[in-house]
């Protein structure tokens, strides 16, 4: 009796272990953090609390936005890269961390490619230039002119690498010599816009738009080599101030740590993408300046590859040296 109970204790240890896991087949089995790498009202937080909302109604567990805001990104890409891969601890990533801070940093505490595992593209984001209003320029060929009629006494800010790079860009096609300040996120550095701390500032047009619509800042143009249905009413920079081949938009995805199991990539990766060609949700990351790009982790690891590149490629030519 005593042998017959071992065997089936045995049966019952190798039949669960041929099932893999318990912790994936359960996932989620409590809250999942979130994490993303700018403060409240950056554009990565909106969409950050757009899905821990939606996936929180599909798996009935709550997911919780944690903003790990500061040194563009690396702060958040860190924690997320040393974290258990067990899929309670999912980074929003964007081109800062994975595209942008390979090639403006020396030395990283993360790898971009092999310290993430990729799960799914969610948006891409339009950026636009703006000045305060209380600035009397209304086009770039004005803020151009603002700047050469006052050397050394023009700046711009930045909250993440697409503003710098964006920033950086202009003043080598345009000819000018305006100071590059940097804050921890994307608010403080519109805050300072608007404070008159700095000229102008490259912004993605989500977090900028409360801002616009109540008469604190101006949008002049669109970052974009092609003109947008996002702000049809905004012309190109590449043609505003005839820089041609002037084009720029940041990326949003969600990666885990490396190893992350398969079983939970590809259910997160289906849910995500589902939640994605939903009509309100489509229309709410549009309303804010977003366009919808969903795609599997496959998809999300080769446009991560890819856009690696092209980032180095955009920096080197912007003369940004690394830090």
């Amino acid at each position: 009796m005593r042998l017959m109970h071992l065997w089936r204790c045995s049966a019952l240890a190798l039949a669960a272990f041929a099932c893999g896991p318990s912790f994936s087949q359960a996932w989620p089995a409590k809250p999942v953090k979130i994490v993303t790498a700018f403060g409240p009202g950056s554009a990565s937080d909106i969409v950050a609390r757009l899905l821990a909302r939606e996936l929180q109604s599909e798996y009935g567990q709550p997911f919780i936005v944690e903003n790990k805001p500061g040194a563009s990104g690396i702060i958040a890409a860190e924690f997320v890269a040393r974290s258990t891969a067990d899929g309670y601890t999912l980074l929003l990533t964007t081109n800062t961390i994975n595209s942008g801070n390979p090639h403006l940093f020396k030395k990283l505490p993360y790898d971009p490619i092999r310290d993430f595992t990729p799960v799914a593209r969610v948006c891409n984001f339009l950026f636009i230039l703006v000045v305060s209003a209380d600035q009397p320029i209304k086009t770039v060929s004005d803020l151009e002119s603002f700047a050469k009629a006052h050397p050394n006494k023009v700046s711009f800010a930045y909250g993440n690498s697409t503003g710098q790079v964006a920033g950086a860009a202009f003043n080598a096609l345009a000819g000018l010599n305006a100071l590059a300040v940097p804050y921890k996120s994307t608010p403080q550095a519109l805050s300072a816009l608007v404070g008159g701390e700095v000229t102008y500032l490259f912004v993605d047009l989500a977090s900028s738009q409360s801002l616009e619509k109540a008469g604190r800042v101006r949008a002049l143009a669109i970052t974009t080599e092609n003109k947008s249905p996002l702000a049809p009413e905004l012309p190109t920079l590449a043609s505003s101030a005839d820089l041609p081949g002037f084009d720029l938009a940041a990326w949003v995805g969600v990666v885990g740590p490396a190893a992350l199991p398969g079983d939970i990539t590809n259910k997160l990766s289906a849910s995500i993408n589902r939640i994605l060609r939903r009509k309100e949700v489509v229309d709410k990351l549009t309303s804010l300046g977003a366009d919808v790009s969903p795609g599997t982790a496959a998809e999300l690891q080769s446009y991560m590859s890819r856009q690696y590149v092209v980032w180095g490629d955009k920096i080197k030519a912007a003369g940004i040296q690394p830090e």
